[in-house]
């Protein structure tokens, strides 16, 4: 597994903060044109559809395969290609804000885990003095699991959490895929 740059990123995958439109694409060079995809409603709007994870990944092929047949054929090719760009630009933007998120709660559960730390440390000290109220004892102890149990459910989540990154990749190259295998059909 190559090192990874960021040593407070919780993630078993790589932290790729950026994708490369190579990473994702390999019909043609798309033209500076395709940049101007959000000044295009029809291509804007299926941009949005396709690219929301809810939407299976079959049903948002459809859309493409459906909106690339309701083009004339001298506006295929600079639709499609608007298209790929829209969504690159949209789901790499979406992934880079994800990823953002999970830094945030990395940086948040590292605090939490001083604080429990603490917490607990505080806990021992109060239980091995002689005199200790022992009310306040089971107190801090109910405490200090309830806090235990939340940070332990945010470290499964977590998991969960750096998956999404990936399953942003992975629909974005299998819609963008989609897009040039309709292109490649229709020459």
């Amino acid at each position: 597994m190559a090192a990874n740059a960021d040593p407070d990123w919780p993630c078993v995958q790589r932290k790729v903060p950026q994708l490369s439109l190579g990473q994702v694409w390999n019909g043609p060079e798309l033209p500076p044109a395709a940049k101007d995809w959000a000044e295009d409603p029809s291509v804007s709007a299926l941009v949005e559809e396709v690219a929301a994870r809810r939407l299976q990944i079959a049903d948002a092929q459809k859309k493409i395969s459906d909106f690339a047949a309701s083009l004339p054929a001298e506006q295929l090719a600079p639709k499609m290609t608007m298209l790929v760009q829209g969504m690159f630009d949209h789901m790499d933007a979406e992934r880079s804000h994800v990823i953002s998120g999970i830094s945030r709660y990395a940086h948040k559960q590292l605090e939490m885990a001083a604080a429990l730390r603490k917490q607990a440390s505080d806990v021992d000290q109060l239980r091995a003095k002689p005199d200790a109220d022992q009310d306040e004892v089971e107190r801090r102890t109910d405490q200090l699991n309830f806090a235990t149990r939340i940070f332990n459910e945010r470290v499964q989540s977590l998991t969960y959490v750096c998956d999404v990154p990936t399953i942003i990749e992975q629909r974005l190259y299998q819609l963008s895929k989609t897009v040039s295998e309709t292109l490649a059909a229709k020459k």
